[in-house]
C-alpha cells in the first residue's frame, strides 16, 4: 500500500485515524502496531514474517545487551551486538544481493549458476537500518532497551516511515514512543504537510515522470542530444518530488499521531557544491552512514589516506544500499570522486573566497554533476547507460530534431514550474506576503484544494509509480 493510493486515502487512513483518537491512550501503540502490520501485509503478505523476525530478533538483542552490561560482562554484550549486526546484514544481504552476486560470478566465470529469483521485501533496507541503529545505541548507552515488545514493534513497523523512511533511529523517537502529545493543532499541521507531500508526488513527480518514461523509451534517430537532456532533467525532478513528497507525507502522518520525525530534504537543488548537496539530500541516510559507519571507521580523526579510504567505503556502501546492480555501485563511486576532489580543492578555493565570487558557476557545476549522476542511477543496464551518456554528449546522434523541439516546447512550462517549486522561493513568498491571520484561513483551504485535485488525478488512474519501492 502506498500513500498516494485511493485505498490508503479513502479507507485505511480514515479508519486508523478515527480508531486512534477513539481508543484509550494506553492502547494506541498496539493499534498503530496492528495497523502497520495490515499496511505492510497489503503489499507483502509473505515477507511480513521477515520484518516480524527482525523485530523479535533485535528486541531480544537489546534486552540481552542491557542484561550483560548490567552484569559488567562487556565481552558478552559485544558478542550480542555482533550477532545483531551479522543477523541483520545477513538477512538484508540474502534477499537483496544474492542474485546480484550470482549474476556477477556468472559474468566473470561463465559458471551458469541459477539465480534464486528472490523478490526484494518492500522497505527492508529502511527497517533493517532502524533496528541495527537501535542495538548499536543500546550498546553505546545512548538508548535504553525497550522492555515493552508492543512499543518496540510499533517503532519498527510504524507505517508512516516503514516503506521509504525517513530513517528514524530509536533515540530520535524514544520519548514519543512512551509519552507523546496529540492535539488538534498537530493534526492540522500534519494534514497540511501530508497534502503538500501528496501534491509533490501526484501533481509533480507523476507528471514529469511520464515524460522521462516516454523519453527513455526512444531509440534510433529519435534519441537526440536535446531529447536525452530533457529525459535526464525530467528524471532529476521526478526523483526529487517523488522521494521528498513521500518524506513530507511520512512526516505529516507522524505529526498527526504525535511523532517528531527528522527532516529528510532541505532544497538540495539549491546547493553550490556536491558536499552541500549531500547535506541536503536524503539527510537521514547520510546521517545514518556518518553515525554508524564513517565515524566508527575513524571519520576525520585519522590521516588523509585513511580518511580517503573511509570515504570510499561509505560511498561504495551508499551505492550498494540503493540497489543490487553495478550502476548503483558506479553511482556511489561517482559521488566519492567528486566529494574527494571537493575536499582537496573546494577547501582551498573557499579560503580564497573564490567561490563567493562565482556562486552561479558553482550552482551550474553542482546541477550538472547531479543530473549526470541521476542518469547513472536510473540506467540499470550498462549498455543503456553507455548509450544514454553518449546521446547526452552528442556521440552518434543528432543534436536535435523536430520531435525534440516539440517536446521541449510542450513540457517547458512544466519544467519552469518545477524549477521554482524545487527551491525555497514559494515558502519565502508565503512568509513575506501572507499575514499570519490570513495564513490561518488560506492554509487549510489550500491544503484541501490540493487533496481534492490529487484525488481527481488518482481516480483517473494516471501514471503513479514510486521509485524508492525498489530500494
Amino acid at each position: 500500500m502506498v500513500f498516494s493510493s485511493i485505498v490508503f486515502l479513502c479507507i485505511f487512513f480514515p479508519i486508523v485515524f478515527a480508531g486512534y483518537f477513539i481508543c484509550p491512550k494506553k492502547f494506541r501503540n498496539l493499534l498503530l502496531m496492528l495497523a502497520s502490520l495490515v499496511f505492510y501485509a497489503y503489499g507483502e503478505p509473505i515477507y511480513i514474517f521477515i520484518m516480524l523476525f527482525s523485530t523479535v530478533f533485535d528486541y531480544c538483542n537489546g534486552r540481552a545487551i542491557t542484561y550483560f552490561k548490567a552484569k559488567e560482562k562487556m565481552s558478552a554484550a559485544k558478542a550480542v551486538l555482533v550477532l545483531s549486526m551479522v543477523g541483520n546484514l545477513g538477512i538484508l544481504g540474502f534477499f537483496k544481493y544474492t542474485d546480484f552476486a550470482i549474476g556477477t560470478i556468472n559474468a566473470i566465470t561463465d559458471a551458469g549458476i541459477s539465480t534464486l529469483g528472490l523478490a526484494l521485501p518492500i522497505g527492508i533496507s529502511f527497517y533493517t537500518f532502524q533496528t541495527m541503529s537501535y542495538t548499536i545505541d543500546v550498546y553505546r548507552g545512548k538508548a535504553n532497551a525497550q522492555k515493552n515488545f508492543i512499543d518496540f514493534a510499533m517503532y519498527v513497523c510504524l507505517f508512516p516511515q516503514l516503506i521509504a523512511g525517513p530513517i528514524v533511529t530509536y533515540t530520535q523517537v524514544e520519548k514519543d514512543v512512551h509519552r507523546r502529545k496529540e492535539s488538534i493543532e498537530l493534526v492540522e499541521k500534519g494534514l497540511v504537510r501530508f497534502s503538500i507531500g501528496l501534491a509533490k508526488k501526484v501533481l509533480f513527480a507523476n507528471q514529469i515522470g511520464a515524460v522521462y518514461a516516454k523519453v527513455s523509451g526512444l531509440t534510433g534517430d529519435d534519441r537526440t542530444m536535446a531529447i536525452a537532456w530533457l529525459g535526464a532533467i525530467a528524471y532529476t525532478f521526478q526523483i526529487y518530488f517523488d522521494f521528498s513528497g513521500y518524506s513530507d507525507m511520512a512526516i505529516g502522518l507522524g505529526t498527526i499521531f504525535g511523532f517528531h520525525f527528522p527532516e529528510n530534504f532541505n532544497y538540495p537543488y539549491q546547493s553550490k557544491s556536491i558536499t552541500e548537496f549531500w547535506r541536503r539530500w536524503h539527510m537521514t541516510l547520510g546521517g545514518w552512514f556518518r553515525e554508524y559507519v564513517y565515524i566508527p571507521l575513524g571519520g576525520n580523526r585519522c590521516g588523509f589516506l585513511k580518511q580517503t579510504v573511509n570515504m570510499l567505503i561509505v560511498w561504495a556502501l551508499t551505492g550498494l544500499w540503493h540497489g543490487a546492480n553495478w550502476n548503483f555501485v558506479i553511482w556511489g563511486l561517482y559521488y566519492f570522486i567528486f566529494l574527494f576532489l571537493e575536499k582537496c580543492i573546494w577547501k582551498a578555493l573557499s579560503k580564497k573566497r573564490a567561490l563567493d565570487k562565482t556562486p552561479s558557476i558553482s550552482h551550474i557545476y553542482t546541477l550538472f554533476v547531479v543530473i549526470v549522476g541521476w542518469v547513472i542511477f536510473s540506467c540499470e543496464s550498462m549498455s543503456d547507460l553507455g548509450n544514454y551518456l553518449q546521446s547526452m554528449v552528442c556521440i552518434g546522434v543528432a543534436a536535435g530534431n523536430k520531435l525534440a523541439m516539440y517536446e521541449w516546447l510542450n513540457y517547458g512550462p512544466l519544467l519552469i514550474v518545477l524549477c521554482v517549486a524545487a527551491t525555497s522561493i514559494p515558502k519565502k513568498l508565503v512568509e513575506k506576503f501572507l499575514p499570519e491571520k490570513a495564513k490561518m484561513l488560506v492554509t487549510p483551504v489550500f491544503s484541501f484544494g490540493l487533496l481534492f485535485l490529487c484525488m481527481a488525478y488518482l481516480i483517473s488512474g494516471s501514471y503513479n509509480p514510486f521509485l524508492y519501492f525498489r530500494f
